[in-house]
């Protein structure tokens, strides 16, 4: 099992950062694909047209986001906590995933920077 972090500066209100992350719709626009979320705890989630499940375990909004995602075959808890820190017209957005199976580590790290991050970032900065 292998953990991976990053962090990310996103130029747009705290709130449409919020709404990138936790609102299918907003979801479905900035990926292009079907999703289902809600950030109530204990909501089970799917994102990238099923390649991505789990359960929403913790939601505050604009503060932090925890999410535990399946693997077939895992047993063991992997756990994505995704951190907002609002600051003057930007939010910093710090990631850490821990218990990434290490035969998709590469796929779960690549997503996140390319696939999720880059692509939030950049549905969110339009227009700001």
């Amino acid at each position: 099992m292998k953990d991976f972090k990053t962090k990310i500066k996103i130029k747009a209100d705290p709130d449409d950062v919020w709404m990138a992350f936790t609102n299918a719709n907003s979801i479905e626009l900035w990926s292009g694909s079907p999703a289902t979320f809600s950030p109530e705890p204990g909501n089970e989630f799917s994102l990238m047209e099923g390649d991505i499940q789990g359960k929403v375990l913790e939601a505050e909004p604009i503060k932090k986001l925890v999410e535990q995602w399946y693997f077939e075959g895992v047993t063991s808890e992997s756990v994505a906590t995704i951190n907002f820190f609002p600051q003057k017209n930007s939010v910093l957005v710090e990631v850490s995933h821990v218990n990434i199976p290490d035969e998709a580590y590469d796929n779960i790290s690549y997503g996140w920077e390319n696939y999720f991050l880059r692509q939030i970032k950049t549905f969110c900065e339009i227009g700001y």
